[in-house]
């Protein structure tokens, strides 16, 4: 896959949570696996609406689910996106990134001045 083609996928990533209703789900899912009847209850909107929202976040890789009898299970395949979430909490509360380094656990952040030289 070419850097470009990788680029996009990446995006579509990002914009596959960018939606207030799917950051919440999301969210939820970092905590545990939930059926769709779960996942309806913390919403005021019908499942059906729900569910349109898990199947782009599932055919974008962001999801997967399992049925179980009569339910279907979902699950959070990108394990790594709490973390990204957690950072994103942190830099719109105006957390230090040194502080938000440890607390995220993703070290990764580094110095955009030592960068720029």
């Amino acid at each position: 896959m070419d850097k470009e083609a990788l680029n996009l996928k990446k995006v579509g990533i990002l914009k596959g949570i960018a939606h207030p209703v799917r950051l919440r789900i999301v969210e939820a899912l970092s905590k545990k696996d939930m059926c769709v009847c779960e996942i309806a209850e913390l919403f005021n909107f019908d499942r059906t609406t729900i569910s349109k929202h898990l199947a782009l976040m599932k055919s974008i890789g962001i999801l997967g689910d399992r049925k179980e009898g009569l339910n279907v299970y979902y699950s959070l395949r990108m394990r790594c996106l709490a973390s990204l979430l957690v950072c994103v909490e942190r830099v719109v509360s105006g957390d230090e990134p040194e502080a938000m380094m440890w607390a995220c656990g993703c070290g990764a952040l580094e110095n955009t001045n030592d960068q720029e030289g």
